[in-house]
């Protein structure tokens, strides 16, 4: 059992750390009164090899194993959670795409995705059909010259809905009675006629754009479904257990991020004549914060490495997606309590880390329907 880095691991990881500390982290508040992330900080991820890591060079990605791509995600998170929403969905989407697509409508997209030229957004949820998400009611129709299909129907809390280029969108193509079999999946440009957006106004996560696709008629050719009709529940199914990893990761960036500050503070801080980390009732929480940020934080590497090794891991992935985004608001709670009545401003993180980091305990799968799959694995695991 060996935890080191390689050096291209840590060369990566102080990479992003540089550029999430300096370009990021400036930039966190004034985002999300923008509403958006800027088109040049993508470019500069991109640039810089950080946007979908994980995939082969020949889409554009740098060929690393998905605890790299982690470590990556978790740096650029710990300057700005919003921002590490771009590198979350390319990684989830690419791997999509590479697997699924057709060569040429891969070779098209992924080299622009990655390189920061393209915002790819996940559709999947709609106004009935969120936990449930088998329940999809857009159509897919067969087109009348039989090159394409018809999508109508509605998507909602899409992440990057407003900035999005093209989306890989999940879509009926049988009849409901199918369930998850009648389930297909498409790569949609986000400028084709037909399609309208509009966006939410959230408590958090602001810059990421959440809002509702409409697709009135859109046509989309045969040649951009993703594998076989029917196949696209599974195909996002399997995606998700990577991306739940990475979003452990994602929220424990942040958890990260509000201890460093804290741990200062309470050596600056002043009280009856000494530092305030004197005091075992200020320091004592944080020492809990840090043996379940370390144990969090391990399991999502895990659970990533299960993945490289290519060994199940769906009941590891839904406990990461689970714990990660309640434990990181548990303390980020902890951390403005012990910053005092100052933090209760807006000149403090501690406010939009809770508000933005909350969000994920309802969005790509609540704590209930996690720990329903992990009850599945684990009873499946045991069955005599």
């Amino acid at each position: 059992m060996d935890f080191s880095l390689t050096e291209e691991q840590r060369a990566l990881a102080e990479a992003a750390a540089r550029f999430a500390r300096n370009r990021l982290a400036p930039g966190y508040r004034t985002r999300e009164k923008a509403l958006c992330v800027e088109r040049e900080v993508v470019l500069e991820m991109g640039a810089l090899g950080f946007l979908g890591p994980e995939l082969p060079e020949a889409c554009g990605g740098l060929g690393v194993d998905c605890v790299t791509s982690g470590l990556l995600l978790e740096q650029i998170a710990y300057g700005d959670f919003n921002v590490s929403y771009v590198n979350l969905l390319v990684s989830l989407c690419g791997q999509i795409v590479a697997r699924h697509a057709r060569p040429e409508v891969a070779a098209e997209w992924l080299p622009a995705v990655t390189a920061g030229r393209v915002l790819i957004a996940i559709a999947l949820t709609e106004p009935g059909a969120g936990s449930d998400a088998a329940r999809l009611k857009l159509r897919a129709e067969r087109d009348g010259d039989g090159d394409g299909y018809r999508l109508t129907g509605e998507k909602t809390s899409i992440s990057m809905a407003t900035q999005a280029d093209v989306a890989v969108v999940f879509a009926r193509t049988g009849p409901e009675a199918d369930g998850a079999r009648g389930i297909s999946a498409f790569l949609v440009p986000m400028d084709a006629p037909g399609i309208t957006r509009t966006a939410f106004d959230d408590i958090g996560t602001r810059p990421v754009g959440r809002g509702s696709i409409f697709f009135d008629g859109v046509r989309v050719p045969a040649a951009m479904m993703l594998g076989g009709e029917g196949q696209g529940f599974v195909q996002v199914m399997q995606g998700f257990d990577y991306s739940r990893a990475l979003i452990g990761l994602q929220c424990m960036a942040v958890a990260r991020a509000s201890l460093d500050e804290t741990w200062a503070y309470i050596q600056e801080r002043e009280a009856f004549g000494r530092p305030i980390g004197d005091f075992q009732g200020v320091s004592f929480p944080l020492a809990e914060a840090e043996t379940f940020y370390e144990a969090c934080r391990a399991l999502c590497l895990r659970t990533l490495w299960l993945k490289d090794q290519g060994l199940p891991h769906t009941a590891e992935a839904a406990m990461c997606k689970w714990w990660g985004p309640k434990l990181a608001c548990e303390i980020i709670q902890q951390c403005l309590l012990t910053h005092g009545h100052g933090a209760y401003g807006s000149d403090y993180p501690f406010g939009q880390r809770y508000r933005d980091v909350l969000g994920l305990q309802i969005g790509d799968g609540t704590a209930q329907i996690m720990k329903m799959v992990i009850a599945r694995q684990m009873s499946a695991a045991h069955r005599p």
